[in-house]
């Protein structure tokens, strides 16, 4: 009888229940139906009353992304011209000729071909100017790096007729370029510092990412290396399946990396495989304020497991799932819906409810109120408090990775005079003409990267070329007051730029890595195992 009069109860409650909840659903699609007439009016009205002719595509676009204002910082219209560009980078593949290029004195400089592309395949050199395009001549026409990219990508199969003048080569060059896919690299770096250490410079989480990342680990296996530098400063995230499978390499099995939820996103965790190939290795990972999403899902699940070290200054802070949504124009809008935690609970994503103009000045406020200087300038309240999963130590949410060992931005390294070098891109095309006027000799001087290292030297003579040629450039900054420090990181610097002009990025960190105070603290840490575990242990 106790059981009939639970029953009875319990349909009740349902038959109460399911009519309210089918009230609600009701009266939710009342309203959006309410609301969708009330915009498809004001569209009529105006296209049939307004004073003058208007352009319904423009209003519509305008109402969306007024819409998506009013949400978050990172749900954002994408017209159907955007599409295509923006995914290029994430995809790791974009359709062209397969050369990086460089406009030095209005001149279109070849400054690399792509290994495998197209350019390469026909021969096309470092230091040849394209100075006609499908017959245009594109001299002197005020170039901007838009109007390349507009005029030399295009669907792969299609074809482009260039005009090339080379060094020591009388007559004009005339190629017939036939595009195709071209590759885009998330890895800008990978080598081996010491016997045992490897670095791995990473720029964002495309589609090739974990392909690249297996090519240089299998390097360093096969030399040994068993502590690894995971350079994720200014890396702004990407696909987030990535970022889980690089937090696997270094998690054991079934650990958490990360989980999302949302409103209308029902909790998810994912967690780490049995395929993990550094779970026994030391690790300390490079972060800034630029590091961003995928980053930070990485180094959130690492130092919440305290399988490595966090070096660096605060991320950014975005801990937003977006997911994309085709319109039927080819268009799309990248909606939130979820929020991304890290394995001991945290959101990290930064407050954004004062509006989207504070929370895009909130890099410039941290730098105003001096965290970029000082740790001691960063105050969590205890309610952000976490802790670690193995050792308990003490983390905070709500804003981005603080690191375990802080690293200040030094503003002192860089004079005004480089840092307008650097401002108007003189530095990298001064380094730019120095290797075209000077590639034969120095492929003779150095037939290698480690000899290149070893010996080559920015003179004082090169440093002068260098502020005459930032004269021409109507740079008012001069040298006048810059220290030993900063003449020392300008010399290093046209050093790492030339390295890479002759081979790759690879080269240019491997030089510029040796005045990277948050490499060189890295280096410090896992050479000496005491010092990363007492880090760890703290």
């Amino acid at each position: 009888m106790r059981h009939l009069k639970s029953l009875i109860i319990l349909v009740f409650v349902v038959i109460i229940c399911l009519p309210a909840k089918v009230i609600q659903a009701q009266n939710l699609q009342n309203e959006q139906t309410e609301q969708l007439h009330k915009f498809g009016r004001v569209l009529t009205l105006i296209n049939t009353l307004y004073v003058d002719t208007v352009s319904q595509e423009k209003i519509v676009e305008g109402a969306i992304v007024a819409m998506l204002k009013e949400l978050d910082p990172h749900s954002i219209y994408i017209s159907k011209d955007e599409v295509k560009r923006m995914n290029e980078p994430l995809k790791g593949a974009f359709e062209g000729i397969g050369i990086q290029f460089n406009i030095l004195e209005d001149t279109l400089m070849v400054v690399a071909t792509i290994p495998g592309g197209p350019s390469e395949k026909l021969g096309i050199m470092p230091g040849d100017r394209i100075i006609s395009v499908d017959g245009k001549d594109i001299t002197d026409i005020g170039l901007k790096n838009s109007d390349v990219l507009d005029m030399l990508r295009g669907e792969k199969g299609t074809i482009v007729n260039v005009e090339i003048v080379r060094r020591g080569v009388d007559e004009v060059l005339e190629f017939t370029i036939v595009r195709d896919k071209i590759p885009i690299f998330s890895v800008n770096a990978g080598y081996v510092v010491d016997d045992d250490i490897g670095y791995v410079k990473l720029n964002r989480f495309s589609k090739t990412t974990d392909e690249e990342l297996k090519e240089v680990f299998n390097h360093f296996d096969s030399v040994g290396v068993n502590s690894i530098i995971l350079d994720l400063t200014s890396n702004g995230g990407g696909y987030m399946d990535k970022s889980i499978w690089l937090a696997d390499q270094f998690l054991e099995e079934d650990e958490m990396v990360v989980y999302t939820e949302g409103e209308n996103s029902p909790k998810r965790e994912y967690r780490a495989t049995d395929d993990g190939r550094y779970e026994n290795a030391r690790v300390v990972v490079l972060v800034n304020e630029g590091s961003a999403s995928a980053s930070e899902i990485v180094s959130g699940a690492l130092q919440d497991w305290d399988r490595g070290v966090i070096i660096g200054r605060r991320t950014f802070g975005k801990g937003l799932v977006q997911r994309p949504f085709p319109l039927p124009d080819r268009s799309m809008i990248r909606l939130t819906v979820a929020r991304y935690y890290t394995p001991s609970g945290r959101c990290i994503q930064k407050p954004y409810e004062e509006g989207k103009e504070d929370y895009s000045h909130e890099l410039i406020d941290r730098y105003n109120e001096g965290e970029m200087i000082s740790a001691d300038s960063i105050h969590f309240p205890d309610s952000l408090l976490y802790k670690t999963l193995r050792k308990e130590r003490k983390v905070y949410g709500g804003g981005g990775i603080m690191p375990d060992v802080f690293i200040p931005l030094d503003t002192t390294q860089v004079s005004d005079f480089h840092s307008a070098l650097m401002r108007k891109g003189a530095i990298f095309s001064f380094a730019l003409q120095y290797v075209d006027g000077n590639r034969d000799a120095l492929n003779e001087t150095y037939p290698n990267f480690d000899t290149f290292e070893s010996e080559f030297v920015v003179t004082d003579e090169m440093v002068d070329d260098l502020a005459e040629y930032a004269e021409e450039k109507d740079i008012n900054e001069s040298m006048d007051s810059i220290t030993d420090k900063q003449y020392n990181k300008l010399k290093l610097h046209i050093k790492a730029l030339i390295a890479s002009d002759i081979w790759e990025t690879n080269e240019f960190y491997q030089i510029n890595n040796k005045r990277n105070d948050a490499f060189l603290k890295a280096l410090e840490i896992l050479s000496d195992p005491k010092k990363y575990d007492a880090i760890l242990n703290k």
